[in-house]
């Protein structure tokens, strides 16, 4: 689906990934309800998109029901009809094994990356199958089907964004509604500092693995999603891991595991 003269609702769009979705999809001619739990962080985004009436701004968090519930109702109020959705906003978790992570942790990982994405998906979806042509994509990640050691309530949540989407898609068959699942692979955002969690690795300038910048993945999911792709890896780490756990698992998540450890750095004593 073509998203120039489309309604798009952009979750996490204060920064990151979502900053450039918003400023990619205007920049192509679409109109874009920019959503996200920080007022600063959207004030930034509309101050770098300068398009006027094209773009509106919603302050929710996805893990408030009631929020979520009006906020479909709110954008159409103001842009007539929604034409897609990009649930896209997201948090790790603490860098810390499943065992010595706390309840409050667990929880506020799967609220967001799963409980969000399922609630904003259900908001959505009856003013999407309304339209002529309408398309939802989730973010979900590389952690949502490769294991990555400290990240493990992560990667389980991610992995149940995979299935969701990839149910609807079942589900929708035979309707307006296209459906996509993007895989990111490292990118290059601030998602750590957004999620309220210590790093203990390397820095993106520091680390040895490649990384996407945030614009590119941004233009790599609009084509994927303009092209109907119900899976959109984004970069070429998600696209090999993805064929690496398939092939030779064990082995895969050995490797992982190892380069993860090489690049701790030690905290202050």
């Amino acid at each position: 689906m073509r998203v120039d003269g489309k309604v798009w609702v952009v979750t996490g769009a204060g920064n990151g990934m979502g900053r450039e979705l918003v400023l990619a999809l205007l920049d192509k001619g679409a109109r874009v309800a920019a959503v996200d739990r920080d007022p600063d962080a959207l004030s930034a985004t509309a101050d770098l998109a300068k398009t006027g009436g094209r773009l509106t701004s919603y302050v929710v968090d996805i893990t408030d029901s009631a929020a979520v519930e009006a906020l479909p109702e709110r954008v159409v109020a103001d842009h007539g009809a929604v034409d897609g959705l990009l649930n896209n906003a997201g948090i790790i978790q603490p860098f810390d094994p499943v065992a010595d992570l706390t309840d409050a942790a667990v929880q506020r990982v799967l609220s967001v990356n799963l409980g969000g994405t399922i609630a904003m998906s259900r908001a959505f979806l009856p003013h999407l199958l309304l339209r002529p042509e309408a398309h939802l994509a989730n973010v979900s990640s590389m952690g949502g089907f490769f294991p990555f050691p400290g990240q493990t309530i992560y990667g389980a949540s991610k992995a149940g964004v995979k299935l969701f989407t990839e149910g609807l898609y079942a589900e929708l068959l035979g309707t307006p509604v296209h459906v996509s699942v993007i895989f990111p692979g490292a990118v290059q955002t601030d998602i750590t500092a957004n999620s309220g969690v210590a790093t203990p690795v390397a820095s993106a300038e520091d680390s040895k693995v490649p990384m996407t910048s945030p614009a590119k993945a941004a233009q790599i999911m609009i084509r994927g999603i303009e092209r109907n792709r119900l899976h959109i890896h984004v970069g070429l780490d998600a696209k090999l891991m993805s064929i690496a756990i398939k092939v030779a698992p064990r082995s895969a998540i050995r490797l992982v595991k190892a380069a993860m450890a090489r690049q701790v750095v030690s905290e202050p004593v």
